[in-house]
């Protein structure tokens, strides 16, 4: 791929999560939806033609092998998720893979260890860590709006019924990996403090899954971090960051799109949007671009140090609620 050109994509997935990068990939210029996988070749055409894709095919290696496939994006459940990008880093070919980026953190260091072995690409999809909205916070707090930080609270909850990907084991169930891994990036993302202290439960399934949590982190320098996640009620989605002579207010953890700033005693100070977008996704996509086009091997928004360091601290809260998938 030449500088000029556009970075060929080829989704791995048929769902609505690949559907979302099918219409944004649409929307740029810079990318394209140049092929898709699926399991069969029925659903794989149907969703090629739907999303005006080239190529379409009836398994995932054989979108693999495709030589113009500059870019693999693995989204299917995560239980899939190794399989597919151990073909995929095998073939030497670049991979952005959707959170949570494996099962866990060992089938995570295994992807790492192979994708610097072989000098491939590799990224996790968490699409927040590449938006706008991370630099202009991290700008708010470096210049001192709020003082000094002391408290942060994330919730993410979705009503999402009785969804297999959510109530079975086997497809690595539960709002940790689906949802909570927002609350846990949003505090990671701008505090990387040690954390002296993790206290945490969670209400099962009947299946044995985590559909309710909650989660407390204390962090070294005087944080303390509330997160909540669900998978069965609607949450506000809200995420904010409370420090000595203010606080922010991020609208929407999974999808920032206002960051208000309060001064002391929560006196409304300014509402500040993020740049239109076409859903969001588009930034992790050109950030992928951008280091194949420098010969990368991660991208500095998500390092596969800390794409590790999520999955291991999310393997040890499972730990703590006796959460288990078959390939723990």
């Amino acid at each position: 791929m030449k500088a000029n050109e556009k970075m060929r994509v080829g989704i791995i997935g048929t769902g609505w999560i690949a559907e979302k990068a099918a219409l944004t990939l649409q929307g740029m210029d810079t990318c394209v939806a140049y092929a898709v996988g699926s399991r069969t070749s029925s659903r794989g055409s149907e969703f090629a033609k739907c999303w005006n894709i080239p190529k379409a095919y009836g398994s995932y290696i054989d979108l693999i092998n495709d030589p113009d496939v500059d870019l693999v994006y693995v989204g299917t459940p995560h239980s899939h998720h190794y399989d597919i990008t151990l073909e995929a880093l095998h073939a030497g070919k670049a991979c952005l893979v959707e959170k949570a980026f494996m099962a866990n953190h060992r089938q995570a260091a295994e992807i790492v260890e192979l994708a610097h072995k072989k000098q491939v690409f590799l990224a996790e999809a968490i699409w927040t860590r590449y938006q706008p909205a991370v630099g202009i916070v991290r700008k708010l707090l470096s210049d001192g709006r709020i003082g000094i930080p002391r408290l942060i609270t994330a919730t993410l909850g979705y009503s999402m019924g009785n969804k297999p990907r959510i109530m079975l084991p086997e497809l690595c169930g539960g709002a940790l990996l689906d949802l909570g891994v927002y609350a846990l990036n949003f505090v990671r993302m701008f505090f990387d403090n040690d954390i002296i202290d993790i206290q945490s439960q969670c209400v099962k399934s009947p299946t044995g899954m985590d559909l309710t949590n909650a989660i407390s982190l204390t962090l070294k320098g005087g944080l303390l971090a509330n997160m909540q996640s669900s998978a069965c009620c609607v949450g506000d989605n809200i995420g904010v960051i409370a420090g000595t002579e203010g606080n922010l207010i991020i609208d929407n953890i999974n999808n920032p799109q206002v960051i208000r700033v309060n001064g002391p005693d929560r006196v409304f100070v300014e509402d500040i949007p993020v740049p239109r977008q076409i859903t969001g996704y588009e930034y992790q996509f050109e950030t992928c671009r951008q280091c194949l086009l420098k010969g990368l091997l991660e991208p500095v928004e998500m390092p596969h140090e800390e794409t590790l360091y999520i999955m291991k601290l999310m393997d040890g809260l499972r730990q703590q609620w006796g959460v288990r998938y078959p390939m723990d």
